[in-house]
């Protein structure tokens, strides 16, 4: 019996936060890992890991800098994983509007993502979320609680129903009665608003289901 070989995770480096933490909780989970923003190592890696820190429209500049959202592209046109944290999620939306100011995202869904409607932000700490029935994402995790920061989500969900796709599984949280996206498994495409490499056993264990599927 041959041992699989272990899955290569390109971590996308475009100019975002810190990447020290997604890169070691992502080698715990069980992965090799690359910080890059090579194209031929982005397109050759099982998976492509994009982070995001800060503002919507830095890091889309920060992307387009990096031909990122071609990359992501590419990828899941040949059904190759991807996986979005945090504004890494939020910028796979069609559009981001901060202080007024609207800004151009990937398009990879339709929608747009906006400041949350509560007295208290950012929306720092620990919260549980809502997980569609037979999610993989999810799979094996007891304890739904993740570490969020964040002042901006997307709180709808607009891309129509097709009779032929399987419909993305959608997960929900909610931050003083406001709610919003906390993930979204779509085929390859893979996001979560919050950050599991700083969520503990969940986390961790989340990683490794999205290592599983590489």
């Amino acid at each position: 019996m041959t041992s699989r070989k272990t899955p290569t995770v390109a971590l996308l480096d475009y100019g975002s936060g810190n990447l020290r933490s997604a890169h070691r909780a992502v080698e715990r989970a069980g992965a090799e890992v690359t910080v890059t923003s090579d194209p031929k190592t982005v397109l050759a890696a099982d998976g492509l890991l994009v982070p995001g820190v800060g503002a919507f429209a830095a890091c889309m500049d920060g992307l387009r800098n990096v031909h990122g959202a071609r990359l992501i592209g590419e990828r899941l046109a040949g059904s190759r994983p991807v996986l979005g944290i945090c504004v890494g999620m939020q910028i796979l939306f069609e559009r981001g509007v901060e202080h007024g100011t609207a800004a151009e995202g990937c398009g990879e869904w339709p929608g747009t993502v906006e400041k949350l409607r509560a007295n208290i932000l950012p929306h720092m700490g620990w919260n549980t979320v809502d997980t569609p029935t037979d999610s993989r994402m999810f799979r094996g995790i007891a304890d739904e609680r993740f570490y969020f920061v964040h002042s901006y989500a997307a709180r709808g969900w607009e891309m129509p129903e097709d009779d032929v796709l399987t419909p993305p599984a959608l997960t929900w949280a909610q931050h003083e009665g406001d709610r919003f996206l906390a993930a979204v498994e779509n085929g390859p495409l893979w996001a979560t608003q919050f950050h599991p490499e700083k969520s503990g056993d969940a986390g961790a264990e989340l990683l490794r289901n999205w290592i599983d599927t590489l």
